[in-house]
């Protein structure tokens, strides 16, 4: 059993209809597909919202949950040049992002293949299934911002010292305890 959450819990400074209509999925787990779908159509359809809500912090990389339901959550990011994050997994959980402004560069690996590198510019967007693991950053010399969306929502992170310490196998989604 896991916890129920609301309908949807919408930023309070998103008020665009559009994004309660693209939430309102009865799934309870996104796909890849779904997710990269969403994350990019909310960029490119609520860009004046977002950029609204942007702000960038020289200390540490700034984030604002934008919705959250019983099968997804929905972030907005911004990225200063040099700032990233630490390798890392999605704790089983099918993800996406979408670059609103700027450059992100992705290092990414499934489990037992190689490290490989990306470079995704402003309105490229990927879903991907919940064994990637990767470490995502700002490598230009301009800000950057992008939107992220996970499911199932609050499964906590699996950090990493590099990428090569990910498992060979994705280890299960945690069972959550009522």
């Amino acid at each position: 059993m896991t916890q129920s959450i609301a309908p949807a819990e919408i930023h309070p400074r998103i008020t665009d209809p559009l994004l309660p209509s693209l939430l309102s999925q009865n799934s309870p787990l996104w796909t890849p597909r779904q997710l990269n779908e969403l994350t990019s159509t909310v960029t490119t359809e609520l860009t004046t919202a977002l950029r609204g809500l942007l702000r960038f912090d020289a200390d540490q990389r700034w984030w604002a949950r934008l919705a959250l339901t019983d099968g997804v959550e929905l972030w907005l990011l911004s990225w200063l040049p040099g700032q990233q994050t630490r390798p890392h997994d999605h704790g089983g959980a099918a993800g996406s992002f979408t670059v609103l402004q700027g450059e992100l560069t992705e290092e990414y690996r499934y489990p037992g293949g190689p490290v490989r590198q990306r470079v995704h510019t402003a309105g490229d967007g990927l879903g991907f299934g919940a064994g990637r693991a990767h470490r995502v950053g700002n490598a230009s010399a301009a800000p950057a911002a992008s939107v992220h969306a996970y499911s199932p929502p609050l499964v906590p992170t699996r950090e990493y010292s590099t990428l090569a310490e990910v498992p060979a196998e994705t280890p299960p989604l945690p069972v959550i305890v009522p």
